[in-house]
């Protein structure tokens, strides 16, 4: 079979520890010998964080708007163990939280279904997907250590001089202070996208914060959910047969819990964090659902919404063997292929990309998968594969389907 041709090429920025092994066996098994494969490369390694300054990040940023579809590997937030671990000059932020700032929008994430992976929640009978808000919050905080006593104040300077000061806390003592911030033109393009998201799949929409505490910063994503909702939503939503509905976020973990699922959940930026890794693995495993960046102005990021596998990777560094699940990382692959497929008018790399997520599925169905999975199936008489043997199962799968 000859190899499909791509027009445009993918952004394809790589990662940290055991993500990067497995994101070359991807390429090497399962993308590299079906498809002439054109990537404007960006290394997000720590490694290479580290020499340019972070710059690297911005750049893979910046092309991701230029060519409109990215795919990204698992990478690392240093914490303090990182920057000794790894030599680093300063304690880089998330590059997920940079990238996120620059190209705004909203993450999507949803469970991937496989038979014989069940949700541990058993009301579940659908997906639930998760729709995170991919600008602000913690990710683009500032922190100070307080030294001793104290005033901590909040001030804003507007362009014409005018100051608001509110204090914050009158230290005694020693402690912690936090700055964060959210734009009205971010989050309302955060809801557009959550609604428009929501007519596309013709599913009820959920939103929820926690305004009866943050009486400014959340009641605010709440009143502009609502008044374009209102203003601009609500006609389309009737037509479809759908409900947009709001509640605080502590009575929606309690209505999701008792929810047969089939909707979506939108969150602010650091609920969704939390939220969609509690999400993933109720429904079978962080490595098993797919996360989605989709920017206001049509730019598209695929990742795996998991880390970098850290204890397998010291495995894998002493020549121990892993069983280290690679689904949702070949699921960012086919995502942004899929993508690019539509967008340059290609219907062999669609339809490529549809096949392997077949494969991959079908793998998994008949008994071959990852220890993660092994765990937790009720299918019977499973085989526990290792990293490579899964990938390798998959790509006599994929063959068998594309000779059919």
């Amino acid at each position: 079979m000859s190899k499909i041709e791509m027009k445009t090429p993918l952004v394809e920025m790589d990662g940290d520890e055991m993500t990067r092994i497995i994101w070359k066996l991807i390429k090497d098994e399962l993308l590299l010998p079906y498809i002439d494969l054109k990537t404007e490369y960006y290394d997000l390694g720590l490694p290479h964080r580290d020499e340019t300054d972070d710059q690297v990040t911005f750049d893979a940023a910046e092309a991701t708007k230029k060519y409109g579809v990215a795919v990204k590997c698992a990478t690392i937030t240093p914490n303090q163990a990182r920057i000794k671990e790894y030599n680093l000059k300063r304690m880089y932020k998330s590059p997920n939280g940079t990238i996120r700032a620059i190209l705004d929008g909203t993450v999507f994430r949803a469970p991937i279904l496989v038979k014989g992976i069940d949700p541990y929640v058993r009301t579940w009978k659908k997906p639930i997907t998760m729709a995170r808000h991919a600008y602000g919050d913690v990710y683009k905080n500032t922190e100070i250590r307080v030294p001793g006593p104290g005033q901590g104040e909040l001030v804003f300077t507007s362009d014409n001089g005018t100051v608001i000061r509110e204090t914050i806390h009158e230290f005694d003592g020693p402690g912690i202070l936090q700055g964060i911030h959210n734009t009205d033109h971010s989050i309302e393009s955060f809801a557009r996208s959550c609604f428009q998201f929501a007519l596309n799949r013709k599913e009820d929409l959920w939103f929820s914060c926690k305004d009866t505490i943050s009486k400014t910063y959340d009641e605010n994503f709440k009143s502009i959910f609502q008044r374009l909702y209102d203003e601009e939503y609500k006609e389309a939503f009737d037509k479809a047969g759908i409900t947009y509905f709001y509640t605080l976020i502590d009575d929606a973990v309690a209505r999701v819990i008792r929810s047969e699922g089939g909707f979506i959940w939108a969150l602010k930026n650091y609920d969704g964090d939390v939220m969609s890794d509690m999400m993933a693995t109720a429904f079978g495993s962080l490595a098993m659902m797919t996360s989605i960046l989709v920017s206001p102005d049509g730019n598209y990021e695929y990742e795996a919404a998991h880390g970098t596998v850290q204890r397998h990777y010291y495995k894998h560094l002493k020549g121990e063997e892993t069983s280290t699940n690679s689904v949702a990382t070949i699921f960012a692959w086919t995502g942004a292929l899929r993508k690019r497929g539509e967008l340059d008018e290609i219907p062999a790399l669609v339809r490529f990309a549809d096949a392997l997520d077949r494969a991959v599925i079908e793998t998994i169905e008949s008994g071959k998968m990852t220890g993660d999975l092994a765990m937790i199936t009720t299918l019977q008489g499973v085989e526990k594969l290792s990293t490579q043997d899964f990938i390798k199962a998959i790509r006599q799968r994929l063959d068998q389907i594309l000779n059919a």
